[in-house]
């Protein structure tokens, strides 16, 4: 499949289109013109079920993963995608048994130190969304020195989600404005859904507008609740590890194809279209 994808970049708003935008994330005529997501969100999954099939320790499957992970970042590099947004551990695998968690937590330091050059080399900012308070004091300092390494960088916006979770997201960005009510240094009627959004792990980038999950599961499972609030979904039966260019070539090409409503009708949007 070829990885072109064309966007108009200079859509055309309407004084019509201004009205309706005032309900709706971003700028509306826009985000019905994409053909090319800007922000794309991956559920990985599969790395265990891949490895087992081969008859492989869990681990390998995680390690085989990594390849793809590579894979995904340059193809959104390629498609000039602005940020890239990558579920690869949850605030729920803790769950898990002692000895995978060990063996995922040193392969998200070995990552970390391998990758980061070439990251920094191909401009990619890493972002590191979760809370990583309950890693090792060894991660989180080199979570640090990873997310410094490529602050000036200005292309592909990489967020790692490591111990996220939707829902947490979501309340320590609300406790963050109740402690500013109770300080004085808002008022009630200032929490609003934009206060909110701005104590958010992502509140400098585009909101959602794809989300892709591996391995045949077709649910979110508490990621990116609220920035994925208008995401296109495409469930993949795909393992993560087999996850390569034609396979995200592909869940682009869905999304290219539907036609987003944000609560409008199909006339609606077929006029903003052909504007």
């Amino acid at each position: 499949m070829s990885s072109t994808v064309e966007l108009d970049p200079h859509p055309r708003t309407s004084e019509s289109d201004l009205h309706t935008q005032t309900t709706l994330p971003g700028q509306l005529p826009e985000l019905v013109k994409q053909s090319l997501p800007k922000h794309v969100a991956i559920i990985m999954d599969g790395n265990g079920r891949w490895a087992q099939t081969q008859g492989k320790p869990r681990v390998l499957g995680h390690k085989a993963g990594v390849k793809a992970v590579r894979r995904a970042v340059s193809t959104a590099s390629q498609l000039g995608i602005e940020s890239l947004t990558l579920f690869a551990f949850s605030s729920e695998n803790w769950r898990r048994p002692d000895k995978e968690v060990s063996l995922l937590m040193e392969l998200f330091f070995t990552v970390l130190q391998r990758e980061i050059k070439l990251l920094h080399k191909n401009q990619v900012k890493l972002k590191i969304i979760g809370d990583i308070s309950r890693f090792s004091a060894r991660l989180q300092k080199q979570i640090a020195a990873a997310q410094e390494k490529t602050a000036g960088n200005t292309g592909l916006v990489l967020n790692v989600a490591a111990n996220y979770g939707g829902r947490w997201d979501i309340l320590q960005a609300a406790q963050k404005l109740a402690e500013k009510v109770e300080t004085g240094e808002m008022t009630s009627s200032q929490f609003t859904e934009e206060a909110l959004s701005a104590h958010l792990c992502m509140q400098n980038q585009s909101e959602v507008d794809l989300m892709i999950r591996t391995g045949g599961d077709c649910r979110i499972s508490n990621f990116v609740l609220w920035q994925a609030a208008y995401a296109e979904l495409v469930f993949t039966d795909t393992l993560w590890p087999d996850f390569d260019e034609q396979a995200f070539h592909e869940a682009i090409a869905i999304f290219a194809s539907r036609q987003r409503r944000f609560g409008l009708t199909g006339s609606q949007i077929d006029e903003m279209r052909a504007l």
